[in-house]
């Protein structure tokens, strides 16, 4: 099946603004090592997008040459004013850090705000996700009569066999509404989004001074461990239950396929 030129349009267009990211710049020293804040243990944004508050931040950044009272501050950020960073910076990530900031100065708390911003990006991207989960539907219900097919020619390589297994792959495509390739382009559509909103998050000093449940949001677990602060020992618990739940519902997901082959 010849793949749709709409589709390729949009796929060029993504790799070309994907590409053409200016990413989060770690600050370094003179050795070039990562500066990290010695009271919370958290790596440092060297291109961030608005000036930190706190005053151990600001020394280290001040210390390694960083000009950061040109940024203008996190409560008044505009994401149309400062330095033209290219397609990728202005068009997503200012965008998504002015969100998350102005979602903060109602909320009055910008972990709240990040947890507001990610439901508002995820029911935003419902239409992608659900047209993914269609399809994956539709290739499980298909899947016995593509295996049969790949059975009918798995040791036939001659061009006619070949010509005629696409083209009887291509009639059960049809018959199921099928499009192979849209699966892959649906996720692939989320991808910008969801990289610019962890670059947005990385390039928001605001966010790493605040608190949320008592929870310093810059503060690494392992550094509040060895400071002897052990309710972040829940984080580490949280990650690894909501991993070991994730791996098993998707793991789940692919048992409608594998029930249609008995």
């Amino acid at each position: 099946m010849k793949f749709n030129k709409k589709y390729k349009l949009i796929t060029i267009i993504l790799l070309v603004l994907v590409l053409s990211t200016g990413c989060t710049k770690t600050l370094t020293n003179k050795d070039g090592k990562a500066v990290k804040n010695p009271v919370t243990g958290q790596s440092l944004t060297k291109n961030i997008l608005c000036q930190p508050t706190d005053e151990e931040t600001i020394k280290l950044y001040k210390e390694n040459n960083v000009k950061i009272e040109k940024l203008p501050e996190c409560s008044n950020y505009e994401f149309n004013t400062g330095k033209d960073e290219g397609l990728w910076t202005n068009v997503f990530v200012k965008p998504l850090a002015w969100l998350i900031l102005y979602i903060g100065n109602l909320v009055k708390n910008y972990g709240l705000a990040l947890i507001i911003a990610s439901l508002a990006i995820k029911i935003a991207t419902v239409p992608i996700t659900r047209k993914t989960a269609m399809q994956s539907e539709l290739l499980a219900k298909a899947k016995p009569e593509i295996d049969k097919i790949e059975k009918k020619y798995e040791n036939k390589q001659d061009q006619e066999s070949l010509m005629k297994k696409s083209q009887e792959l291509g009639l059960v495509y049809k018959k199921y509404d099928i499009s192979p390739l849209s699966g892959c382009l649906f996720a692939f559509l989320q991808l910008p989004v969801f990289i610019a909103f962890l670059e947005a998050i990385n390039r928001v000093p605001a966010i790493f001074e605040d608190t949320l449940v008592g929870f310093q949001l810059g503060t690494t677990p392992w550094t509040a461990l060895q400071n002897g602060d052990f309710k972040y020992l829940l984080i580490v618990v949280i990650l690894g239950v909501v991993t070991y739940f994730s791996f098993n519902l998707n793991k789940g997901a692919g048992a409608p396929g594998d029930d249609t082959q008995k």
